[in-house]
């Protein structure tokens, strides 16, 4: 029976993913094989000797603490993708909210027109001037990231009739194919905001893309650019942001994540982390993280891990052998040289390997002893070793 802790309510959709009869899922389980978490930090968490893996029912993992986890062998898994329309829709949403002042105008009828009567027509027609905005059909768009969430706001904006601008050094070929053909390829971040009249941001926040939008990438924006943050606070240096708002050189920003410097500025829409609040994304999620935790423990099979490498292999035979160990030289002989001492024949075996580690699956005939695993283990290099 694998023991499953919870660290947030998580969707019964995900939860229905695991069999009554092979997981006990609790939020108080002490020593669990799998963790399923949502938004609760893990960075003071005590790692029990028998956590495999973490599922984070989301695309960010800032919550995690994910090179302890690679140093001790716990495979982390995301669900990159899995509340992309979600984050998609807030995102055409937020393009309008940016342009027509729309939120201005809402707040303005609650504080001005309660109580008016049959003053309220005459007040609207004389007041509504105030919040005139551009429409957004014609109109330049440069997203910065065309991952699952920037392919669909790409392909949506363009059905909105706007001309989009992608940048992403590393797109990848699925991204590649799904994106429509109307988009443009920017070669650079300076053609994104040298052109664009609005810019979306869709990167994960790390060394490379903290602070990106700055005071020296703002002042090579046209004037009276419109920004919007729908993926980590971090990613904009507030005081800039701030300055270049007072100066009217950006109409707009909108953003997922408040801070205390933004709410209340005009022209500043601070939204309370909604981008994947619906129903639907957190099903998708916890569905996509229940099952790759599953696949895991039962198969030894990693799928969208963020510190260890996708490997997928069907089971050949019912033994199987799941290694986690640092990607250097002779690890394969190794391995191979202590299953040959035993008369161990290899029946199949998968290596893959994603920066300073490496997964090796071997499926064998022979039902697999003690004394094998341990030698495996005193190899230099291993981390940890599984058996399915």
């Amino acid at each position: 029976m694998y023991q499953i802790k919870t660290l947030n309510k998580i969707s019964h959709r995900g939860l229905d993913k695991l069999a009554k009869n092979q997981y006990a899922v609790s939020d108080d389980c002490e020593n669990p094989d799998g963790i399923l978490v949502r938004s609760a930090s893990m960075h003071e968490m005590e790692f029990a000797p028998n956590l495999k893996a973490i599922a984070r029912a989301g695309a960010g993992v800032n919550n995690i603490p994910i090179d302890r986890c690679s140093e001790q062998g716990i495979v982390v898994f995301n669900t990159p993708g899995a509340n992309a329309n979600a984050v998609k829709e807030m995102v055409i949403a937020a393009l309008l909210l940016s342009s027509r002042k729309i939120v201005q105008g809402i707040e303005w009828v609650k504080e001005n027109l309660k109580g008016q009567g049959e003053n309220i027509l005459p007040q609207v027609e004389k007041g509504k001037s105030a919040f005139v905005g551009p429409e957004i059909k014609g109109k330049r768009l440069g997203v910065i990231g065309l991952g699952a969430i920037g392919v669909l706001v790409c392909n949506s904006a363009v059905a909105l009739g706007m001309q989009v601008y992608g940048y992403d050094p590393y797109l990848s070929v699925n991204a590649a194919w799904n994106l429509s053909r109307n988009i443009i390829h920017a070669n650079t971040l300076k053609e994104i905001f040298e052109n664009c009249d609005y810019i979306t941001i869709h990167v994960p926040l790390n060394a490379e893309t903290k602070g990106m939008i700055n005071s020296e990438s703002i002042r090579s924006m046209k004037n009276g650019v419109r920004i919007l943050n729908f993926s980590r606070d971090g990613l904009v240096e507030v005081p800039d942001l701030l300055e270049a708002m007072d100066a009217k050189k950006i109409a707009a920003y909108v953003t997922d994540f408040p801070v205390e410097e933004l709410i209340g500025h005009e022209g500043c829409i601070c939204i309370p982390h909604l981008g994947a609040s619906t129903p639907e994304s957190e099903d998708n999620c916890a569905e996509m993280a229940a099952e790759q935790l599953r696949d895991y423990l039962e198969k030894g099979i990693i799928r969208n891990s963020v510190n260890l490498p996708n490997a997928e292999l069907e089971k050949s035979t019912a033994n199987r052998i799941c290694i986690i160990h640092k990607n250097i030289p002779a690890m394969l002989s190794q391995i191979s040289a202590v299953l040959s001492s035993n008369n161990v024949n290899i029946e199949n075996m998968l290596n893959k390997s994603k920066k300073d580690y490496a997964y090796t699956l071997i499926d064998v005939d022979d039902e697999i002893e003690k004394n094998w695993i341990k030698q495996l283990n005193e190899i230099e290099g291993v981390i940890r070793i599984n058996v399915v």
